[in-house]
């Protein structure tokens, strides 16, 4: 397992953390645990809550996420899962200082998430995991979702609302990766996108190697605290 990067004690700049959510564009409760500890460390932290329903697709996600930005500078933009689609179209449109994927769904130029699956082989790890790990492989959101989060965080009447098909038909038209920090994140738990499927998707599609750190697919509510240190580290 990969260890977070280190960090001195020197004071850091104020900066602007950007939270993408993932599947159901439910930021607010997603990352409902991770932003009181990035702004108790003196930062700004904007967890954007995207329209699910919105027929524009991946553009209008994009759009929105750039309007939380605004005309803030050192930006750290954070992405999670299927937030990890919405990320270079932000981070190619307004200038971003950092980007981190957590247990996400990385892109390539030109691909549709509902590609994805297909292109990345994530059902073969997905199963092949299960079956090492004697869990269910037939998808369900308890076994896959919600198996390390406490029970006091859970959602309200199910997960969050589905997206749109436009979303996962609308191609992820990016030029290539910006010139900035970009680091990976991957849960050592993660039933739907295993560990080691998330290192070589990042070795792969970024160049570079996946942090792994404590938690599942959805470690911002299982493990606030350790994402936290890490994207202070970052």
């Amino acid at each position: 397992m990969n260890s977070p990067p280190s960090t001195d004690d020197a004071p850091r700049q104020r900066r602007a953390y950007v939270l993408i959510p993932g599947a159901g564009g439910a930021a607010t409760w997603y990352w409902q645990r991770v932003v009181p500890l990035l702004r108790g460390a003196g930062h700004e932290a904007i967890p954007v809550d995207l329209p699910a329903g919105d027929p524009a697709g991946l553009p209008g996600y994009a759009r929105v996420v750039i309007g939380a930005i605004g005309g803030r500078d050192d930006v750290v933009l954070v992405a999670q899962s299927l937030g990890g689609f919405t990320a270079p179209l932000v981070a190619t449109e307004v200038p971003v200082g950092a980007l981190v994927f957590v247990n996400a769904m990385i892109p390539v130029p030109g691909e549709a998430a509902g590609a994805w699956w297909r292109n990345t082989g994530s059902r073969e790890a997905r199963v092949a995991a299960a079956q090492a790990g004697g869990y269910p492989e037939e998808f369900d959101d308890a076994v896959y979702f919600f198996h390390d989060v406490p029970a006091e965080v859970l959602p309200d009447g199910g997960p969050p609302s589905a997206d749109s098909d436009a979303v996962f038909e609308t191609p992820c038209d990016f030029p290539g990766w910006p010139a900035i920090p970009i680091r990976a994140v991957a849960g050592a738990d993660d039933r739907l996108f295993p560990a080691a499927f998330q290192q070589k998707l990042s070795r792969d599609r970024l160049g570079v190697e996946a942090d792994v750190l404590p938690g599942g697919h959805l470690m911002a509510l299982s493990r606030p605290a350790e994402l936290a240190r890490y994207l202070l580290s970052v």
